[in-house]
């Protein structure tokens, strides 16, 4: 066996470990169970679920957000590069380069904040009590004086419609996808480390703050350890389409369609981000500035991570 390929298969196996062994805490342990919790354990637990909205909402900006920009700005720049010499041969060259400041990748992230938000919709039209909130609960949500998230009504309970977890078990799916064939298309052993290192450093956190999430909305045990396992296969099956590639490179619009796919899985994830998470974690007006300190220190984490991926 080659050893890049035997250090690839290291990294097969120990995406798969740490996203499944640190999504499974929360769900395996009754002790992040907070609907039993009282006291300063009930307080702890919302300080974990306030950091984990901070790592959900770096790695949506300093992660997901920032590479599906990068890879739709260069997936456009080799379009207007291709196009750029027939266009110069119709003194057209001017108009070409004027297309390319259009924010296609800001619009598809935008596309896909509001296919998820119709989706919603249309779940709400369709099926009035999908949102899972009680009237009682939403006419106190409603009665909420105070401007932003932080509101002096009593905390609604979470909400168990399934709409917003699978949204963002997609979006997060999708992600850990192109993050595997990133690592399986490197073609040396030091950056394949490097870049797995750096997978790794957030994928832990991920994989437990949305295993956290799963127990605070009340999902069942079972579909709640499937939900994991199902996200923890998703990188090494990227990483295993990247070592079935290796060598190639990205035509016929392969490497369009997953800047594409990066860029609506982000705005998914944003949205859950910033409609469910936040806002409930928020809610309760206990303790607001050690709720931020939290937030912050979830974020600056997955920033610094940024710094070294």
């Amino acid at each position: 066996m080659e050893p890049l390929l035997g250090v690839k298969i290291g990294c097969l196996f120990a995406l798969l470990a740490v996203t499944l062994g640190c999504g499974l805490i929360p769900i395996c342990s009754k002790w992040f169970q907070i609907e039993a919790a009282t006291g300063r354990h009930r307080r702890v637990l919302s300080l974990l679920g306030c950091a984990s909205a901070g790592v959900f909402l770096g790695a949506g900006f300093m992660h997901m957000t920032v590479e599906a920009l990068q890879g739709i700005e260069s997936e456009i720049q080799k379009f207007t590069v291709q196009n750029r010499t027939e266009s110069e041969k119709n003194s057209s060259s001017h108009a070409s380069s004027a297309q390319t400041e259009y924010p296609y990748g800001e619009l598809t992230i935008s596309l896909g904040f509001f296919f998820v938000f119709l989706l919603e919709s249309l779940a709400l039209q369709c099926c009035p009590g999908a949102s899972g909130q009680s009237t009682v609960q939403e006419e106190e949500w409603g009665g909420a004086h105070g401007l932003g998230f932080h509101s002096h009504a009593r905390r609604p309970a979470p909400s168990r419609g399934p709409l917003r977890t699978l949204v963002l078990l997609l979006s997060l799916s999708f992600h850990s996808v192109f993050e595997g064939l990133a690592v399986g298309l490197q073609l040396t052993i030091a950056a394949t480390v490097q870049l797995c290192l750096a997978v790794l450093a957030h994928k832990g956190l991920v994989a437990f703050g949305v295993g956290l999430r799963l127990v605070q909305i009340g999902t069942e045990s079972r579909w709640a350890m499937f939900s994991i396992l199902s996200l923890a296969l998703m990188s090494p099956l990227g990483l295993s389409l990247g070592l079935a590639v290796v060598g190639g490179d990205s035509e016929g619009g392969q490497g369009l369609v997953q800047a594409l796919l990066e860029g609506v899985a982000a705005g998914t994830f944003l949205f859950v981000t910033f409609l469910e998470i936040l806002p409930q974690e928020l809610a309760d007006p206990e303790a607001p500035l050690v709720k931020w300190c939290c937030v912050a220190a979830g974020f600056a984490f997955m920033a610094l991570i940024a710094l070294w991926a």
